[in-house]
């Protein structure tokens, strides 16, 4: 990736961070913290990874991403409206009677793969994407992003422990380590350190890096598989709230529509980062 392409794609990840907070508070309310969290992870698998057209959104040919972690509808429909799935006035009905964008994703949405927000299933649902393609001898891949809180569920690791023994060097899972969840912090509701080395006891292949830096995950995405035969787990620290002073790292910023107080700060710091970049080249 150039320098030119990386600085384009980190101005398009603050850009969405606007447009997902915007869309929050017209259709009052949303998952903010969780969304501004994975935006950075979302805007390197669609403006660079992932094999997919918006114009044929169900080619046979294409990657597969699951949102498993649903809740976070909001930055996955400001990143498919830009890139292409459907018109980006749509956004603007979010949340309101008749829309088909609400709370989590839905079939009904362009380029929605699977009906996610129950927790624990995504990775389930990637497993078999992933032995599908494999057993037809074709190259899909299947991209799986998970919250660190849905871990604590038994069913992501009966997944995990499916996809090394089928040798799924087609499958993805990445998991959006932002350390809160609804309830806290996620290590005192149910602790999962060393998660690193729970992943690679399943017989996954680690990539650790930090989620919010699109130049590292867009470089663990090039060198995918991480390691043939195994499937790939890039365990991606992130902050809660990314872009936002005061929401970063607040578990009460789980939930929650900002003020138009709230929402004007917000966006004149991302406006501000934004200059800042802009000015660095």
């Amino acid at each position: 990736m150039t320098q030119d392409e990386l600085l384009h794609l980190k101005l398009l990840a603050i850009e969405l961070r606007k447009k997902l907070l915007t869309m929050i508070v017209s259709g009052g309310g949303g998952h903010t913290g969780g969304s501004l969290s994975c935006i950075d992870i979302l805007v390197s698998l669609y403006f660079h990874a992932l094999r997919i057209d918006p114009v044929d959104p169900e080619s046979p040919g294409r990657d597969r991403f699951v949102m498993s972690k649903g809740h976070s509808a909001e930055a996955l429909f400001c990143v498919l409206a830009e890139a292409g799935f459907f018109p980006e006035a749509e956004l603007a009905s979010y949340g309101s009677f008749g829309s088909r964008l609400y709370g989590h994703p839905t079939m009904g949405v362009p380029g929605v793969e699977m009906p996610t927000g129950a927790l624990g299933h995504g990775l389930s649902i990637g497993v078999g994407m992933a032995l599908a393609a494999q057993r037809d001898g074709v190259a899909n891949r299947c991209f799986v992003l998970m919250g660190d809180g849905e871990l604590a569920e038994g069913s992501v690791w009966e997944a995990a422990m499916a996809a090394s023994h089928y040798r799924l060097d087609n499958l993805v899972g990445i998991v959006d380590n932002n350390g809160l969840q609804i309830s806290g912090k996620t290590g005192d509701v149910m602790g999962l350190s060393p998660l690193a080395e729970r992943w690679s006891a399943f017989g996954w292949a680690v990539e650790e890096l930090d989620g919010n830096d699109i130049g590292g995950l867009a470089s663990a995405l090039d060198r995918l598989p991480a390691r043939t035969g195994a499937p790939t787990l890039i365990l991606a620290h992130t902050i809660k709230g990314k872009g936002v002073s005061f929401m970063e790292n607040q578990a009460s910023w789980h939930h929650g529509a900002p003020t138009a107080q709230q929402l004007g700060q917000a966006l004149r710091e991302l406006e501000a980062a934004a200059a800042g970049l802009r000015a660095a080249v």
